[in-house]
């Protein structure tokens, strides 16, 4: 194998593909990058049994080849180059010499053959997005995406389509996020659980461009296909939540409030809350709603906050508890310059939704009973 390439053609190729890297497993094979030449392009290939990643590279193919070489120790030594052309070969020893102005490095290499073979996938249904969209909708749910394992669906996001329209909706226990959008061209209805861990990588391949990305899935897999990239993950099984079951429709306390300065209060009260002198505990903060007006505060060993607000308001008063990380990742998500929040009770979930109609976003977050 004897190839020429660009520093920073690939250095993008294995910033993609080493996010499919095994951290911790008994295979060392799988610890590696599969690189693999085909005429003028070069493929590379990470796996670890959940994740699977390939990225195609157009380069100089002076001899055709494959091997496994270490993706940390190969990465980083690619990154720390000049920039500058690289050149990559395999010598008589079967060791990977890379090569660049006056850097020189062998490194060992695995058997290819031994590399496993990334699922193939009969794909069922599928839907085509553009990347910025789907980015944008993958970060607005991601952080909802429960982190305990004993409820193994909620570390997934449920990917819904219906009526021609996609719904990314993510739940922890203690909150909700509901991003959705309208596609373009006509599809089948489906859904499918797709882990967090998965979108999370997928979301730092992905391109804040017009670039379409095509989403196919069977009965337990998906494909994630991009232009020069594929991803493959395996799907979570279970039943997801019932989600619009859980969303109220109706409110008894609704606030319309400028976002930013909602977000900027509840930044600054959350540093008392958060600065609880008992380790790891966090104080919730009070929500209090009168008429035109709100009062967020919290009070614990360290000290006092309290930020008044004057918003508008609709219905009665109203009292409630909330843990403030919950309501700020919320806010945080949110790119509108207003936002309604809809009360129902002190012990009812809060709907944080857009001023119009027709908004394509709901999040929803549980109160925390307040001690007297």
């Amino acid at each position: 194998m004897k190839i020429v390439c660009e520093k920073d053609k690939i250095l993008k190729a294995i910033n993609s593909v080493t996010k499919a890297v095994a951290s911790k497993t008994t295979m060392p094979i799988l610890e590696g990058i599969l690189i693999q030449t085909n005429e003028k392009e070069v493929k590379f290939t990470t796996y670890d049994l959940e994740i699977g990643i390939e990225y195609i590279m157009e380069s100089t193919v002076e001899e055709q080849g494959a091997t496994v070489v270490n993706a940390i120790m190969f990465s980083e030594i690619i990154r720390k180059l000049p920039d500058a052309e690289i050149n990559i070969t395999i010598n008589e020893n079967n060791l990977l010499v890379i090569e660049c102005e006056g850097s020189l490095y062998k490194l060992a290499t695995m058997n290819p053959e031994e590399f496993p073979e990334l699922p193939k996938i009969d794909i069922e249904n599928s839907i085509e997005i553009e990347q910025n969209n789907l980015k944008d909708m993958v970060r607005k749910t991601i952080f909802a995406v429960s982190t305990e394992e004993n409820r193994p669906i909620f570390t997934g996001c449920l990917f819904e389509i219906k009526n021609n329209k996609l719904n990314v909706v993510a739940v922890d226990g203690f909150r909700l996020a509901w991003k959705s959008k309208y596609l373009q061209t006509q599809v089948n209805d489906f859904s499918a659980v797709i882990p967090g861990r998965t979108l999370n990588e997928i979301n730092k391949i992905l391109t804040d461009s017009f670039d379409t990305i095509k989403i196919g899935v069977s009965k337990n897999q998906a494909l994630f296909e991009m232009e020069n990239c594929k991803i493959v993950t395996r799907l979570l099984d279970g039943e997801f939540l019932n989600y619009a079951s859980v969303i109220p429709e109706n409110w008894e306390t609704r606030i319309r409030v400028d976002k930013n300065l909602l977000q900027n209060c509840f930044e600054r009260v959350s540093l008392i809350s958060a600065s609880s002198i008992e380790k790891e505990k966090k104080y919730p903060v009070k929500v209090n709603v009168e008429i035109g007006k709100i009062t967020i505060s919290c009070t614990n060993q360290t000290g006092d906050a309290k930020e008044e607000m004057f918003v508008e308001t609709e219905g009665q008063n109203l009292e409630a508890g909330f843990n403030p990380k919950y309501f700020l990742d919320a806010l945080r998500a949110i790119d509108d310059p207003e936002v309604f929040i809809d009360l129902g009770s002190s012990i009812s979930p809060c709907i944080i939704r857009p001023t119009e109609e027709k908004g394509d976003y709901i999040y929803m977050v549980l109160p925390i009973r307040m001690k007297e």
